[in-house]
């Protein structure tokens, strides 16, 4: 069966798109294998981690295209996107993820630089004279 399954996933400003299909666990990412794209265990931590939960590693070949933002917010990306693929190979798998969160769009993203600040908030010194 060589069926794939595709899901969008999103965090800050990266967007990662994932196609999930039976395999023997290989990872691409951009092309490239995980642990050339990615240089931090903690974040090949986060990436693994729906996989984990669903005791599916090494049972799925991931091809990732992922752009945008930082490596932080792309494996954060990243892990919604194969959270989303997942459901969409088996709809059973819902339950579990949405309890550990890996179905929820983390809204939080930059704030804006306002006028008359030196950044988002911080105002410049005040000087009485």
């Amino acid at each position: 069966m060589a069926t794939k399954f595709y899901a969008t996933g999103k965090r800050k400003s990266a967007v990662a798109r994932v196609w999930l299909k039976q395999g023997s666990g290989e990872i691409s990412i951009n092309g490239r294998k995980i642990e050339e794209y990615i240089p931090r265990d903690t974040l090949k931590m986060i990436i693994n981690q729906p996989l984990k939960m669903v005791e599916s590693s090494g049972k799925f070949d991931l091809d990732i295209k992922v752009y945008g933002g930082g490596l932080s917010g792309q494996a954060g990306a990243i892990r919604h996107g194969i959270s989303k693929a997942l459901v969409v190979f088996n709809s059973d798998l819902r339950t579990t993820l949405k309890k550990a969160g890996f179905l929820t769009r983390d809204p939080r993203v930059v704030e804006r630089k306002k006028y008359g600040k030196k950044k988002a908030r911080k105002s410049p010194q005040f000087s009485k004279r």
